[in-house]
């Protein structure tokens, strides 16, 4: 009995003991191919370069958290989630930054998202971006984000019409519109207020339209 005892408790040790050594040492379940989601325009190839995971390295001791730090260094995306997919695939979600403004740098445009994060850096901007003017461009500068603020607030219906969003300071943000119009926007506060009232007096004509207090809107 003891004899029996002792077989199956060695058996099971044996089982289990090439179990762990399947999931945590061998390439039998290992990494057989990485699979990125959500890229748009980063190029799926460069992601899994950044993910660094060698083929047949066993799934189960992928450190996804290092995986998601080395993905996120490329500055296209915002956010990056890894899983493990049983037997042998390692799922890579991505969101990308959307560029919602340019910043003129030495002769170039730098593209920037909501969050005043340079996405890239390319000769020229897409015609569609308004351009970025601020003393101190920074992620955390309170005129570059309250002016980024203004910019994502904007309804299709104003933004095609922007050729440049100004900021001297948080409450100091001015529009120029691709007609020559200027428009003194004044914090980021009540935007889609602002941004009805804009659209309903636009269609008077003056050069200047001052909706900083949507109370009192003048036009000059």
């Amino acid at each position: 009995m003891r004899a029996r005892t002792a077989l199956l408790v060695l058996l099971t040790v044996g089982v289990v003991g090439v179990a762990a050594w399947l999931v945590f040492f061998s390439p039998v379940l290992g990494v057989r191919s990485v699979e990125i989601v959500g890229n748009l325009t980063v190029p799926e190839d460069r992601v899994k370069e950044k993910a660094a995971v060698p083929a047949l390295h066993p799934l189960a001791t992928v450190d996804l958290e290092g995986v998601e730090a080395r993905v996120l260094t490329l500055p296209q995306l915002a956010t990056a989630k890894a899983e493990r997919v049983w037997p042998g695939t390692l799922r890579i979600r991505v969101s990308e930054r959307r560029p919602i403004a340019s910043l003129p740098v030495g002769g170039r445009a730098a593209l920037v998202d909501a969050h005043g994060v340079v996405i890239e850096v390319r000769d020229l901007a897409p015609a569609w971006l308004p351009v970025l003017k601020v003393d101190r461009p920074a992620a955390g500068d309170p005129a570059t984000m309250a002016a980024l603020k203004v910019v994502q607030s904007l309804p299709g219906s104003l933004a095609g019409r922007v050729r440049q969003v100004s900021a001297t300071t948080a409450e100091g943000v001015s529009l120029e519109l691709t007609d020559g119009r200027t428009v003194f926007w004044g914090g980021a506060e009540r935007g889609e207020e602002k941004a009805r009232i804009l659209t309903r007096v636009l269609g008077r004509k003056a050069d200047v339209y001052d909706v900083s207090s949507p109370d009192v809107v003048t036009l000059k």
